[in-house]
């Protein structure tokens, strides 16, 4: 799972494998570590379950979790959309962008390199 922060925009990049991990256990998560000690690490994960009824995200260092509806993950997972978009209220803060697609072949990559990936609808043109 890739994760993209920009200005107020996260975006999660989700292999094959990932995506079938997601559905069959319903959570998937990677760590970053920053430096030696526990204190410097970030845990990511997504997630769906079907007590949510919209997207959320909840940050408590050193975990970020993004939520998803069940409902919404399934017709996502055997679906073509390549994602699920949502812009999440953030009150005085604005709002996040929160973007989940499917991670498809570079064009320019390896086999190696995209071996997990989806096919690139683009090379197929």
């Amino acid at each position: 799972m890739k994760l993209r922060i920009k200005g107020n925009s996260l975006r999660l990049r989700i292999a094959r494998p990932e995506l079938e991990q997601l559905m069959n256990e319903g959570r998937i998560e990677e760590t970053i570590s920053f430096g030696p000690d526990d204190e410097s690490r970030l845990t990511y994960s997504l997630e769906h379950t079907a007590a949510s009824s919209v997207a959320a995200v909840r940050f408590v260092p050193p975990l970020l979790e993004v939520r998803i509806p069940t409902a919404q993950a399934q017709s996502w997972s055997l679906g073509e959309d390549v994602g699920i978009y949502a812009a999440i209220d953030l009150g005085a803060h604005g709002s996040l962008e929160l973007i989940i697609e499917k991670d498809f072949a570079c064009m320019h990559g390896t086999a190696e390199e995209n071996q997990d990936a989806f096919p690139n609808p683009r090379l197929s043109a």
